[in-house]
């Protein structure tokens, strides 16, 4: 407020009014007071403070706009429309059947190539008469690691009958722009197709995406027929995939469909992804605040279900949490059949659940992600982490 009044209103004001030049000394002495005490408080995060406790009125208008199918739709795809992109909104997310939506957007700004003859860019121009398939994924997203088994499978069945998949890498983490751990992460999942390193997210922008794993399939023409955001649809955007080639190449003799196992989780039935960096932190349920920079944490005598919390000294970084000095710990509550962490450094790293059984992952190197659990069922559970100095934990997924 006293920037706003004497920034905007100026000395102009002050000279002119006859009570603000008796008072002007007094005026100025209160302003700095106030700027002062504002410092003070951005500092110990006092409005963030004054937030949590002031009711959110705003909650149920957020609700009623979140449930809206209207709404749904129409925030399907992300901002920022061009001439390219304008069209994409013609599409139905995960439709079961072919649609018209615009000529497919160029793949543009990309930093490396991986998987092409010397690094050659791919240009979409020269794929006319072909399908073409487009995965937005990142090689540490577990939705991304339960997607890729089907379009790796849709490449081998198709590649020959007319079928171009291309991977676009957007990542999500810094350490997700190297090229070396994307490299890592295409041959741990089998990937020989194209793989474009859009590190400044500039495909991702020109497509109007904001989801990990997407798929855009193109027909011969050119012309984006088939959009499908997250995981599953896997059977529908196949015989779409069949569909197309058959129109592009009327004698062309396709093989059965591939039977790969949808493991997609049922929507809400596992804990969400949790992140540990101070830009992006969720599910914390410990007592103190949350955020950037050294400081000492305790676990809660009474910790919420799907939460994460720790104890000891920690350095908490933007992407990314580490123990201050030896070790520290991490109690993580769950619901999911599958557990797995994203870490990197070097260390041993022991785990806990809560019967006692304890096991030992050995980390070393660059981010990725490590099992903790692999169950048939999705079930309740909690882990307690010992994590030593020099390991860096980024976030938790769960399926």
């Amino acid at each position: 407020m006293p920037l706003l009044v004497f920034a905007l209103a100026g000395r102009g004001v002050i000279e002119r009014i006859r009570a603000f030049r008796s008072k002007e000394r007094a005026l100025r002495i209160a302003a700095g007071i106030a700027m002062i005490a504002l410092a003070v408080g951005l500092v110990f995060n006092v409005p963030q403070a004054l937030q949590r406790l002031l009711p959110d009125y705003t909650s149920p208008l957020q609700q009623e706009l979140a449930d809206s199918e209207e709404v749904s739709d129409a925030l399907d795809l992300g901002g920022l429309v061009t001439d390219e992109n304008k069209d994409l909104d013609k599409c139905t997310n995960g439709a079961e059947e072919l649609e018209s939506c615009g000529t497919a957007p160029s793949i543009k700004g990309i930093e490396q190539w991986l998987n092409t003859p010397d690094g050659q860019a791919v240009d979409l121009a020269s794929l006319r008469g072909k399908v073409v398939l487009i995965d937005f994924w990142a090689y540490s997203c577990i939705n991304c690691q339960r997607s890729l088994p089907h379009v790796v499978a849709w490449d081998e069945t198709y590649r020959d009958l007319g079928l171009d998949v291309i991977g676009i890498h957007s990542p999500e983490y810094a350490f997700e722009k190297d090229p070396g751990n994307v490299a890592a992460g295409i041959a741990d999942f089998g990937i020989e197709y194209p793989v474009a390193l859009d590190n400044n997210l500039a495909t991702w922008t020109n497509y109007r995406n904001r989801y990990w794993p997407a798929h855009y399939l193109i027909d011969a023409e050119g012309t984006v027929r088939h959009i499908s955001f997250g995981e599953g649809n896997y059977a529908a955007t196949e015989q779409l995939i069949r569909e197309l080639l058959q129109d592009a190449d009327p004698d062309v003799q396709l093989p059965g469909a591939t039977d790969v196992v949808d493991e997609t989780p049922e929507v809400g039935s596992t804990t969400r992804e949790t992140f540990l960096g101070s830009s992006k932190d969720i599910n914390f349920g410990g007592e103190a605040a949350y955020r950037a920079g050294t400081h000492e944490y305790s676990f809660p005598q009474a910790q919420p279900d799907d939460s994460f919390a720790l104890d000891g000294d920690w350095t908490v970084e933007t992407q990314f949490a580490t123990p201050a000095e030896g070790s520290a710990r991490v109690r993580l509550n769950y619901h999911a059949a599958e557990v797995r962490m994203v870490v990197a450094g070097e260390g041993e790293v022991i785990v806990r659940d809560e019967n006692g059984r304890e096991q030992s992952i050995r980390v070393d190197g660059t981010p990725r992600s490590y099992g903790l659990q692999q169950a048939d069922a999705v079930a309740a559970g909690s882990f307690t982490l010992e994590i030593p100095a020099g390991v860096q934990v980024y976030s938790f997924t769960f399926g």
